[in-house]
């Protein structure tokens, strides 16, 4: 038997979360549907989830570490007794750890959840604020329809597995114990294909596009994840389906910006404007229009907030519009405003705005 910190790629001394997450992407990476066509692939995943089950448990993972390494040898040589009585204080069996070490719980094949999935869907700024409703495509591994999920060619049946004579397993010697562990041949099925179909080439599994409708709620920001229950791969051994994750991109606006909840939009105003103050019309990010009030004397990039109309918050307030003013200075002048600037300049009494840069 493995060692179990080297089947999930951890240290000994290894955080909770740390086996946690290497789990995840062990068994994302050889689920057996996600590899069709390894073989061998059911047994690594049997293997990885075992070893979790052994090492996420805080009890087991610790009689692990004192009775199960070295093939259940401690340093000090195994002490039955004393491995019986650490159970028994922790209130599990010495069958239930050792049915986790290879795939079997007092006879019952162990189910196990499906991998998530995840993909990705684009959105333009308004879909992402008026929300929408996107038809995903994920590729992904489903029962052969020709063999029924068999693997074996139509008008044959899988038969008897000869090395373990049905049972799934077999029979190793393990230290003290006499233990069992998946037959190799059958992977654990008690069953093998001798005619395999032609359409699958015995797995039992065909990889197809399926296509679901996401509802994509309106306000959503650029990164979020949608969970789209059961729609991921099936589970093992009868266990519930995995989840799919959508992954929603927003590409940006040429007028708005997203800071949170509120949207900012950049509005010219002219220098009377600013200086005197003005209502002018702002547009919206859903494409209306509102009525905003400059104060007189506005600098270029003050921002004026306008409540209610940013990004919506489904089952909430909506964030705000943040106009931020954006004071134009004409090019050319007339010579009509020309010598009023000159006049403006002249009442202006000399002042200077950079003279305390010098102080």
């Amino acid at each position: 038997m493995r060692d179990l910190y080297e089947v999930l790629g951890v240290a000994r001394d290894a955080s909770a979360d740390e086996i946690k997450k290497a789990y995840r992407e062990l068994a994302r990476r050889n689920h057996p549907d996600a590899n069709p066509d390894d073989p061998r692939a059911e047994e690594r995943f049997k293997e990885i989830s075992a070893a979790y089950d052994t090492l996420s448990d805080p009890d087991k993972r610790k009689a692990y570490d004192q009775f199960g390494a070295s093939g259940g040898m401690g340093a000090g040589g195994f002490d039955p007794t004393a491995f019986r009585n650490f159970a028994q204080d922790r209130g599990f069996d010495i069958s239930d750890l050792f049915g986790d070490l290879f795939g079997r719980r007092r006879g019952r094949a162990r189910q196990r959840r499906g991998v998530d999935l995840e993909t990705r869907v684009t959105l333009s700024f308004d879909d992402s604020l008026r929300g929408a409703r996107v038809t995903v495509p994920v590729d992904k591994d489903v029962a052969c329809r020709d063999c029924a999920g068999t693997g074996a060619a139509p008008g044959t049946q899988r038969v008897t597995c000869p090395d373990c004579g049905g049972a799934g397993e077999r029979q190793v010697n393990q230290g003290f114990f006499a233990i069992s562990e998946p037959c190799l041949r059958c992977a654990g099925q008690g069953s093998v294909v001798e005619t395999p179909c032609s359409t699958c080439r015995g797995t039992g599994r065909q990889r197809r596009t399926k296509k679901y409708t996401v509802r994509i709620p309106a306000g959503i920001a650029d990164g979020a994840r949608i969970r789209v229950r059961g729609k991921g791969l099936d589970g093992e051994g009868g266990g519930p389906p995995g989840d799919l994750w959508v992954v929603v991109q927003v590409l940006p606006s040429e007028r708005f910006t997203r800071r949170g909840t509120d949207i900012v939009v950049d509005v010219p105003v002219t220098f009377p404007e600013a200086a005197l103050g003005a209502e002018i019309d702002v547009p919206t990010p859903l494409g209306e229009r509102v009525r905003v009030k400059v104060p007189p004397g506005s600098a270029d990039g003050k921002m004026l907030r306008v409540k209610g109309h940013g990004a919506p918050v489904e089952g909430g307030d909506p964030g705000s519009l943040l106009v931020r003013l954006k004071v134009v200075v004409p090019a050319e002048l007339s010579t009509q405003q020309a010598e009023a600037l000159e006049r403006f300049a002249a009442l202006d009494g000399g002042s200077d705005p950079r003279a305390e840069l010098f102080a």
